[in-house]
């Protein structure tokens, strides 16, 4: 059997990148041309990046609609409340659920406090603001000074805290007082 052997010029042209002019163009009107070509797309891509921009800044816009819209009911309960100030426990009430419903709502969107009070120090949970001496093991958490909150997994706030210290049992000066 006989195998077909390229044509000369068919090897040319699958070795050879360089563009070849069209019968009667110059490599001047070929230049131009591709300037043009390069040009439309650089124009393209610098209306898409404009677009994109836009569109991102009009998602963030109505992503915080929803938040909003969401904490209407919280600014309901806030108003009852304080409708009722001169009844000292309806007052306490009001702001005790309007705590609730603003918790609720922030859990809603994946708020989570942050357990600490007795745990053992994490530094990426809790940030150490005291330490005390105590009994307890090195590094446990013995007060939450302030609540620290994650948001979908990630850190919002770091727990400000204050952890315990191991108090050193202090046999050396026992030693030197029998002496």
């Amino acid at each position: 059997m006989e195998q077909k052997q390229p044509k000369e010029d068919e090897k040319q042209d699958k070795n050879n990148t360089e563009v070849k002019p069209k019968k009667g163009e110059t490599e001047k009107e070929i230049i131009t041309e591709l300037t043009g070509i390069l040009q439309r797309l650089q124009a393209e891509f610098e209306n898409y990046k404009k677009r994109i921009d836009r569109e991102n800044a009009e998602f963030v816009k109505y992503a915080k609609a929803e938040l909003v819209y969401k904490l209407l009911p919280l600014l309901d309960t806030f108003e009852i409340a304080l409708k009722n100030t001169s009844d000292k426990e309806k007052f306490v009430k009001g702001i005790e659920i309007v705590y609730a419903q603003l918790f609720s709502t922030l859990e809603s969107e994946g708020l989570k406090p942050i357990e600490a009070l007795g745990k053992k120090f994490d530094p990426y949970l809790h940030e150490v603001m005291l330490k005390e001496k105590s009994d307890k093991e090195d590094g446990v958490v013995l007060e939450e000074l302030q609540k620290g909150y994650m948001l979908n997994g990630r850190v919002l706030r770091h727990s400000k805290v204050k952890i315990s210290e191991k108090e050193e049992k202090s046999t050396i000066k026992n030693d030197s007082n029998n002496k």
